[in-house]
């Protein structure tokens, strides 16, 4: 088997891409407990945790679309924040997944949320968005005919609210796009019609590119890199095209597909120079494991359950584990867990660091623990990437090319493979062909091979066939040329030792 990758940076000191020691990244909760209860004490918790950012909610309705819901308590609860050193982001969206989908609703949007800009002008970062990859949170994602419509839709969506809080205060950190790292890219699914992270983002660059924009949609990308299933582990991550904690690289891949050459940055853009935006940062706004009611609690909540649970000492681990795993990805700004607090209803999430009764779970002390000891601050070896240029992992297994083939033989295979989606078209050449001609030939032009077929990678391995057909006495060689459908300059050219038949 003959792996071929992109280029592949070797291991060394983050601070090497970037030009200088970046500050360790700063944790936090995804929770609109501050509304709710006891602001004083929500925050005062925070501080005991050595949690220092909060994303608060707030939704648009179209029915009073220049209100901003909760404004009295937000005025409230927004000075003790600041007064226990806790950053305050907030992330915008609308309140019915089929609201930014009507026309004139992308400029009603953005105005609403320069309006909370200029109400609370200490607040600095608002998230655009929430999951619109999903359809629980954005409609239509697709047309009757199949075709995506949600990334395309939420880019002037993104656009307008970057200009209009920059126009509010040029300072104001624009994130986009809290993104859901799971997608079944199927219109006719029984249930959840989604987009996947790699495919919608890949759609929001089209869509950007079209407009003709030159300026950048986001500052900063939120991502929810929740498990695929909630028993699995941090470092367990999801196959192609969805993406979780571990799969950050190919997220990264993803938006460098998209935005390469515009003016939107992406993630590795280093050394830049005074004229250019800093690269991309990551905000991971929302994480959390679902855990096993105790018994004697059992009263407090009401529901049933959605989904297997994890016990409380496995989720206390899987919570430490992340902060130590986000650490040492220099492109994370931040980790938000989701919840601070189990909400009641059992068919919604009982993830917090405290249980619903306001005791604390062993992740709370697990995650006091972490932050305490590390500040952030990576322990192990900084992870560090850079875009590629060809095909994921891109592998082909010739079979033995040693073994001399009778002039009878008429099967002419191979397995070949990648960990993403490629479009492949193979030939069957004359032993010394040069490897400009295979290129022609492979792409479309003439000569053409001697044999040829064509077909599709589903980000996995599969067998490649020849037309059934018998080959004169000589040397031939295999040769294959693999193209990523999500950005189609990436490519993978593979050609093999000459094999006899005779």
């Amino acid at each position: 088997m003959k792996r071929i990758t992109g280029p592949i940076a070797l291991l060394c000191a983050a601070a090497a891409l970037t030009g200088s020691a970046r500050a360790g990244i700063t944790f936090g909760v995804s929770e609109d407990r501050a509304r709710s209860g006891d602001p004083a004490a929500f925050f005062a918790t925070l501080g005991d945790l050595g949690l220092t950012e909060n994303r608060a909610s707030l939704s648009w309705d179209t029915a009073a679309p220049d209100v901003i819901p909760g404004q009295g308590q937000i005025q409230t609860w927004l000075p003790m924040a600041q007064a226990a050193g806790v950053r305050v982001v907030f992330s915008v969206a609308a309140k019915s997944p089929r609201d930014l989908s009507t026309t004139g609703a992308s400029a009603q949007f953005a105005a609403w949320v320069a309006h909370i800009a200029q109400s609370f002008p200490t607040v600095k970062d608002y998230v655009v968005g929430n999951e619109p990859n999903v359809n629980y949170f954005w409609q239509p994602q697709f047309d009757d005919a199949g075709h995506p419509l949600s990334g395309a839709a939420y880019e002037p969506v993104l656009a307008d609210t970057y200009d209009a809080l920059k126009a509010v205060d040029p300072t104001i950190n624009v994130i986009g796009i809290g993104l859901s790292p799971r997608g079944n890219d199927n219109p006719n699914a029984r249930s959840n019609i989604s987009r996947s992270p790699v495919r919608f983002l890949h759609d929001l660059g089209v869509a950007y590119r079209a407009s003709g924009r030159t300026k950048p949609l986001m500052d900063e990308f939120a991502y929810h890199p929740y498990p695929a299933k909630n028993t699995d582990p941090p470092d367990v991550g999801y196959p192609w095209p969805n993406a979780g904690l571990p799969n950050l690289d190919r997220l990264k891949q993803a938006v460098w597909d998209a935005f390469n050459g515009t003016a939107q940055p992406t993630f590795d853009e280093t050394p830049y120079h005074d004229s250019f935006a800093p690269p991309l940062r990551l905000q991971l706004d929302e994480l959390g494991w679902q855990v096993v009611i105790p018994p004697a609690l059992a009263g407090l909540y009401y529901g049933t359950e959605t989904m297997p649970t994890i016990d409380e000492a496995t989720q206390a681990q899987y919570y430490a584990d992340s902060i130590t795993m986000v650490e040492c990805d220099p492109a994370v700004d931040s980790l938000n867990f989701f919840l601070l607090v189990d909400e009641p209803d059992l068919t919604r999430w009982q993830s917090g660091l405290e249980r619903i009764d306001g005791s604390h779970r062993p992740s709370y002390d697990a995650v006091k623990q972490a932050i305490a000891q590390t500040h952030g601050n990576c322990q192990g070896t900084p992870a560090v990437w850079r875009h590629s240029t060809q095909v994921s992992l891109a592998t082909v297994q010739w079979g033995n090319l040693k073994k001399v083939r009778p002039r009878r033989s008429t099967h002419w295979s191979f397995v070949t493979g990648a960990r993403e989606e490629a479009t492949y078209r193979a030939g069957i050449f004359k032993a010394g062909t040069s490897r400009k001609t295979i290129a022609r030939a492979l792409s479309g032009h003439s000569p053409k091979p001697l044999l040829s077929a064509s077909g599709l990678i589903k980000a996995k391995n599969r067998v490649v066939v020849f037309p059934a057909r018998r080959l004169k006495q000589g040397r031939y060689i295999y040769a294959i040329r693999i193209v990523a459908t999500m950005n189609t300059k990436r490519t993978t050219q593979v050609v093999s030792r000459p094999f006899r038949v005779r």
